[in-house]
């Protein structure tokens, strides 16, 4: 393993090969080239992006679509500021509002456009689904959390925390932020993980718990002028390019070892890929590594997409859902609104997060859902035959599970390589924020 000493004299221009274009990827490129390293940065598929990029309908004449439905909050301070660096217009490119996790009944958290706390204090105290003991159970637990420093024993979950909070907080507020923001059961899910979550958003600066909406499709948010600006500034970019093994070239121990991907050495590798395939390219060379990767279990998440008729919306561009047995999203999302320039009113995005169910029952059980939703709406005129199903996109592996106890892979598995990707050690869940900060930390 290298040394802290050894990694902070790295400071000479180096080739550098950044194997796999996902945001942590792309992070790690942009902050190489920033640093005036020699950046090749190589993508196995044809795409840039990774899991959150743009995909192509069945119907060529649709618009592009995202692989999965994504939500940023005004806490993923490093994501925007990368936004920022390759020229995104964070005004065009997001529609910021307060934290809103309002149900089609009105029921739910709503924050106001104020500063913490006064937001969270007035969100609580004027919640009118909310009885007197609930807001009383939850302003003890927040205060708990406060004394602790966000701070709790590793084998504790989120329920384990939230034990002494009544029902409605416990389904309006705990269960949907927990999901979202682990894609993790809440009875499953890290307490310590969910705490930091908690810190960054509903307690921190101005800002902080804001949702931010893409006006734009994922490909358009990052990736595409993520490549343009790496491009410019002197970067080679290469789809297309699978790497199947790595190859250390100098193997004396008196020199710095040069690491050999097909015909050309580099001075240092970023391995960007997925866990399992981070864990192929890198047991020879510590297969300790290579099995704590491997040992990550994984969520799932499916985003349905229906188009319902031109004139229809719903109620709130993002709009919490209850679910049960038969009714799995969490999110309806109202396209139609939120992505104004793509040209598509009525639009609806169903976001399904941390189910085993097939492509086929997930997609059925989201049309029983909307249906139900159309009634609570009172658009019982409205039948459900107006709405068609665009598509369903299922990523079997989008996370991992944040469990309690969970030992993560390191970012620097052996001298000469760093790890990038949203399930290396460190504070945050599976988020594009984890992607970006572990991006830019593994850059010499």
């Amino acid at each position: 393993m290298e040394s802290a000493s050894a990694w902070t004299t790295l400071s000479q221009r180096l080739q550098i090969a950044i194997v796999g274009a996902g945001w942590a990827g792309l992070a790690a490129a942009i902050t190489a080239a920033q640093k005036g390293h020699q950046v090749t940065l190589l993508e196995a598929s044809k795409f840039w992006g990774g899991r959150a990029r743009s995909i192509q309908t069945h119907s060529e004449d649709y618009p592009l679509l995202d692989n999965g439905q994504h939500i940023l909050i005004g806490a993923y301070q490093k994501t925007l500021s990368m936004m920022q660096i390759v020229g995104i217009d964070l005004e065009k490119a997001f529609w910021r509002k307060p934290l809103d996790l309002r149900y089609a009944d009105g029921s739910g958290l709503s924050l106001p456009n104020k500063s913490f706390p006064l937001n969270l204090l007035q969100g609580i105290a004027f919640n009118s689904s909310w009885s007197a003991v609930d807001k009383w159970q939850l302003f003890k637990s927040a205060w708990q959390w406060q004394r602790m420093h966000f701070e709790c024993a590793e084998h504790l979950t989120v329920a384990d925390l939230c034990e002494n909070m009544m029902p409605p907080v416990w389904q309006d507020l705990i269960e949907p932020l927990c999901v979202s923001a682990l894609n993790t059961p809440a009875h499953e899910a890290s307490g310590k993980v969910f705490l930091r979550i908690m810190k960054d958003a509903l307690f921190g600066p101005v800002g902080s718990s804001d949702l931010l909406l893409p006006r734009l499709d994922l490909g358009q948010l990052f990736p595409n002028a993520a490549i343009k600006w790496l491009e410019k500034n002197g970067a080679s970019c290469q789809s297309g390019q699978r790497i199947e093994s790595i190859v250390d070239s100098d193997i004396t121990s008196s020199k710095a070892p040069r690491w050999q991907l097909g015909k050309h050495q580099f001075d240092h590798l970023v391995i960007a890929t997925p866990a399992w395939d981070a864990a192929h390219l890198l047991e020879k060379f510590n297969a300790a590594w290579a099995s704590t990767a491997r040992q990550l279990k994984h969520e799932t998440i499916a985003t349905v997409y229906v188009q319902g008729p031109l004139g229809f919306k719903l109620p709130l561009p993002m709009l919490a859902l209850r679910t049960s047995q038969g009714s799995p999203a969490q999110f309806a999302f109202d396209r139609g609104q939120i992505y104004t320039e793509a040209g598509t009113p009525g639009l609806l995005a169903f976001v399904v997060s941390a189910n085993k169910l097939s492509k086929e029952d997930v997609t059925h059980q989201v049309m029983g859902q909307l249906s139900a939703l159309l009634i609570q709406l009172g658009q019982d005129a409205l039948r459900i035959e107006a709405f068609k199903v665009i598509q369903t996109v299922v990523e079997k592996r989008a996370t991992f599970a944040c469990i309690p106890n969970l030992k993560r892979p390191s970012a620097r598995p052996c001298q000469g390589i760093t790890v990038c990707g949203d399930y290396v050690e460190g504070p945050y869940p599976a988020t594009l924020e984890g992607a970006i900060i572990s991006g830019i930390q593994a850059v010499p």
